[in-house]
């Protein structure tokens, strides 16, 4: 199993530059989402046959704050007129759908709003994605920002013979 983690505090526009550079869409990301784009791309760098579609791959987003961050931006935003690039972060699952999106990943993709880290409850959730037998791997990341500034975010490939 492979782990990787972002500290709190780290350039993310430093580390986009190093590890991915040519995805312009992540300009327009929230902190969150760029968290777990950036994750993903520390995760499966090694990766061959990175950009081809694939069904055996599922991604699992766990967060204890969610989008409560963009929330609040965006309610601020509706004080003159509601920002829709802003909107579309005020879903915690848009994390999922930007990782499976940019690399073409067809299984399950699962967000979790869950009290706080777990790694019982976050193994428990990826044992269950692997119940699905076209399932061979999962990235799954724990990206939990509060704020633009402070962060927690971690980061697993994990297949399945990890599991055994």
């Amino acid at each position: 199993m492979k782990e990787v983690s972002i500290t709190s505090g780290a350039n993310l526009m430093e580390l986009y530059r190093n590890l991915a550079g040519d995805y312009p869409k992540f300009f327009k990301m929230d902190t969150l989402c760029k968290l777990g784009f950036l994750l993903t791309e520390m995760l499966v760098a090694d990766d061959t046959d990175r950009f081809r579609q694939r069904e055996d791959r599922a991604v699992l987003v766990f967060s204890r704050e969610g989008s409560l961050a963009d929330d609040c931006h965006y309610a601020d935003s509706m004080a003159d007129f509601p920002s829709p690039a802003l909107f579309v972060y005020t879903l915690p699952n848009i994390i999922s759908g930007e990782i499976a999106i940019r690399n073409k990943y067809a299984g399950e993709t699962s967000a979790y709003v869950i009290d706080g880290f777990s790694r019982e409850l976050i193994d428990g959730l990826v044992r269950q994605a692997f119940q699905d037998p076209v399932t061979e791997s999962a990235v799954v990341v724990w990206a939990d920002c509060p704020s633009d500034d402070k962060w927690d975010a971690r980061g697993w490939l994990v297949k399945r013979e990890d599991l055994a």
